[in-house]
């Protein structure tokens, strides 16, 4: 077995964007049936290339058995992934400089105060 056989395989940019929209489309119609208005949520849910980050960004914490990321893990995870799709780099920047957002699915770390 060669290296390349044992690295995972990855998902073509097109087949991970439209898993992403199936997802956005499911989230919406939910929403809309448990009566919420569009104007109150709309802007709140990730973009497409969000959600495949985010989607990316899951399978490597599950992959690092799912421990929760670091602030400088979670920028590392969130560059490479820059790095292996440059289409959605500026989704990457937009969620690594998106430090105070009020998005209750945003990417950032934080530390929990106890």
């Amino acid at each position: 077995m060669t290296s390349a056989d044992q690295s995972p395989r990855r998902a073509s940019l097109e087949l991970l964007r439209a898993e992403a929209t199936d997802e956005l489309s499911v989230l919406i119609a939910e929403r809309l049936r448990a009566g919420e208005d569009p104007w109150d949520f709309m802007e709140d849910l990730p973009s497409v290339d969000e959600l495949v980050v985010f989607m990316l960004r899951a399978e490597n914490i599950s992959a690092d058995g799912g421990s929760r990321p670091s602030a400088a893990r979670n920028y590392r995870v969130l560059r490479q992934i820059a790095l292996d799709y440059p289409p959605l780099t500026k989704a990457v920047w937009r969620l690594l400089g998106a430090s105070n957002t009020h998005r209750r699915w945003d990417a950032t770390v934080r530390i929990d105060a106890s």
